[in-house]
């Protein structure tokens, strides 16, 4: 199927310029382009009245009402529907041995679980290079994985220990490795967002100013939809715009703000809509197929890094847990509940791999197995990993390496006999 043919694309209205008489180019339409428009979502008005009509208990989904026909899953190779499937099997089993580990006090503090969402972590982020950027959110333990942060490094972080990828000291929502380009987890709802455009000017500086002409680095901004009700996202989607810097924004729209639903927080619950205002492409895929997401992502990061400029794609998912493993999950209706748990993205990839004899039952279980043993193994490493020294509180904390700065001797303050008097030694 062409590209994008299946989902909704609003282009951004044509804005006339006083200085000339052209009109912006149209991301997504160059004459090379398989994009179909869908004319009748050109007016925001009339679509954004009758869905706040809608009851608050209708099912998400029916959001857009055209979302039908949406025609058949895109082609893919063998050795590709393998790799999809082994990564998203490695999100799903990581976090379900999370919540086996925190109700067992091996974690502590706030625990979010990415169950029901792999497809929109796995259709991005395998798309990119090593060098690309991710930022995520306090959801990021399967976004870390997916961008090849080992899992014993992510779950001995999470047990808090010194050999986890942030040495211990990031815990469950501040997962960071500059190595394998991911920016962070970020506790607050929008934070990672300027990370993210900070993370995407740097590239075109590189390449534009720098001239590092072969620099064509793309980062991807993963959020959820109660951030984008937040003026960090309208900020930086207008930065993003306006210097056409390549990154994609991805909007894991799971239906629920903690226990706010998306229908009752925002004036139009259509978050794609908010791409063409900034004069970017927006784009809205079902986040429950990891297929269709991974033929957006890669128009969109493809896009990004030719220099054409920013994307936002929102992923209309759920999480199939609370929204922490503090949250009994009472608040969600359980008819939606059970309409998304039918839907699963690894059962729907698994249906379509072997129906289209991409592999066997016992292939597929084979890599479950291994799986298995891979989590297993994180989770023996973790708990036999050594606790961060007491030392290493003052690390990062300070410009000065030692903490507390020089005194009038010129000597370390900390080095003074009398500093930690009344004070636990550090």
């Amino acid at each position: 199927m062409a590209a994008f043919s299946a989902f909704k694309l609003l282009p951004p209205h044509p804005i006339p310029i006083r200085s000339t008489s052209s009109k912006p180019s149209i991301p997504f339409l160059s004459s090379s382009s398989h994009l179909s428009i869908h004319p009748s979502k050109t007016s925001i008005s009339s679509s954004s009245s009758s869905s706040r009509l809608r009851p608050l208990h209708a099912a998400p989904s029916d959001l857009l009402a055209d979302k039908t026909n949406l025609g058949p899953a895109p082609v893919i190779s063998r050795d590709v529907a393998l790799e999809l499937y082994e990564d998203m099997v490695l999100g799903r089993s990581f976090e379900d041995m999370c919540a086996q580990m925190y109700y067992k006090g091996k974690m502590f503090g706030f625990v979010h679980l990415y169950n029901g969402q792999e497809a929109v972590s796995t259709g991005f982020i395998k798309l990119l290079k090593k060098a690309d950027s991710v930022v995520s959110t306090y959801r990021d333990h399967v976004h870390a994985l997916s961008k090849g942060v080992p899992a014993r490094a992510v779950m001995a972080e999470l047990f808090g220990k010194a050999t986890g990828c942030c040495r211990g000291q990031g815990g469950s929502m501040h997962i960071f490795s500059a190595e394998h380009g991911l920016l962070g987890g970020f506790a607050f709802i929008g934070e990672g967002i300027p990370v993210a455009t900070g993370a995407a000017f740097t590239s075109k500086y590189r390449r534009e100013v720098l001239k590092e002409s072969d620099c064509d680095l793309v980062t991807v901004a993963f959020f959820g939809d109660g951030t984008c009700n937040n003026g960090q996202f309208f900020e930086c989607l207008n930065m993003a715009a306006l210097w056409k810097l390549p990154i994609v924004f991805v909007v894991e729209n799971n239906l629920w703000a903690i226990g706010m639903s998306h229908l009752r927080a925002t004036s139009d619950p259509e978050i794609w809509k908010k791409g063409p205002a900034f004069g970017m492409p927006g784009v809205h895929v079902d986040g429950m197929d990891v297929l269709k997401v991974r033929e957006v992502a890669k128009e969109a990061i493809e896009r990004a890094r030719r220099g054409e400029g920013p994307s936002l794609v929102e992923c209309e998912t759920y999480r199939f847990r609370g929204h922490s493993l503090a949250d009994p999950d009472e608040l969600r209706n359980r008819d939606e509940k059970a309409h998304y748990a039918s839907r699963d993205p690894i059962l729907a990839l698994k249906k379509y791999i072997l129906e289209h004899n991409l592999a066997t039952e016992s292939e597929l279980k084979a890599i479950e197995m291994k799986i298995d043993d891979v989590i297993e193994d994180a989770v023996e490493f973790a708990d036999s990993s050594p606790l961060p020294p007491r030392s290493q509180l003052l690390e990062n904390v300070f410009a000065d390496p030692k903490g507390f700065g020089l005194g009038p001797d010129g000597k370390y303050r900390c080095e003074d006999p009398k500093f930690t008097q009344g004070t636990a030694q550090v």
